[in-house]
């Protein structure tokens, strides 16, 4: 069976990712295509557990090197659990977040440099690769607006604060992309323009022939 079509999101926090992964997922489950929603940190019962650790504000004094691990530990899983699983059944994956977010938050962020997350990528996750990440920039200000309003209102409802990382956001705009791979989308556009240049990426992917496995996946070195 040919492999699936992995899909990530990546952006600021508050850059409206989560809109718009329920606007795509929407969008193919229209044309009879049923994605696996998934996210990261996150989407398995051990992720969920690391997300909480990870996330919250009390966590104050977590070594660079540990978070970083932490993040490959739930990768790890998701991609053994979810991703892996759903790609060799030919499904459409869609995650919120991946690699990429681990090399501009702890590579950039944390200053532990690109090459190490690139050299655990490739050997905690056997250099897994979207085949298209959609790149949310909107202004910095707009972001950190969305998301403490979001994170105020998410602990007043479950008594969890998860706005850890909102200090490090422009690693972001520091971060080099892959042009054949990402999509940036930035500004603050409408929602619906932004959904329109999605569609408009995965139309695009999804005319290709479904490719193997091999050039996606690389066995550890």
């Amino acid at each position: 069976m040919p492999r699936g079509l992995f899909i990530t999101l990546e952006g600021l926090d508050g850059s409206g990712k989560t809109t718009q992964i329920k606007r795509l997922a929407a969008w193919l489950e229209g044309r009879g295509l049923a994605p696996v929603l998934t996210r990261q940190p996150g989407g398995t019962s051990t992720g969920d557990r690391i997300r909480e650790l990870l996330l919250d504000a009390r966590s104050t004094h977590l070594a660079p090197m540990a978070e970083m691990a932490l993040m490959f530990a739930d990768r790890a899983q998701a991609i053994a659990e979810v991703i892996r699983p759903a790609l060799e059944a030919g499904k459409i994956v869609v995650c919120d977040r991946f690699t990429d977010s681990t090399e501009a938050y702890q590579g950039g962020g944390r200053q532990l440099g690109s090459q190490a997350v690139l050299d655990l990528h490739r050997l905690i996750c056997g250099n897994l690769q979207p085949d298209l990440t959609i790149l949310l920039l909107p202004s910095l200000a707009a972001s950190l607006q969305r998301a403490r309003r979001r994170n105020t209102r998410e602990e007043a409802q479950t008594g969890k604060n998860e706005n850890r990382f909102e200090q490090e956001q422009d690693a972001f705009h520091r971060r080099v992309w892959e042009p054949e791979r990402v999509l940036p989308i930035e500004g603050d556009l409408s929602i619906q323009a932004i959904h329109e240049r999605i569609v408009e990426a995965v139309e695009a992917r999804l005319e290709l022939a479904p490719a193997p496995e091999g050039p996606h996946e690389n066995s550890p070195a």
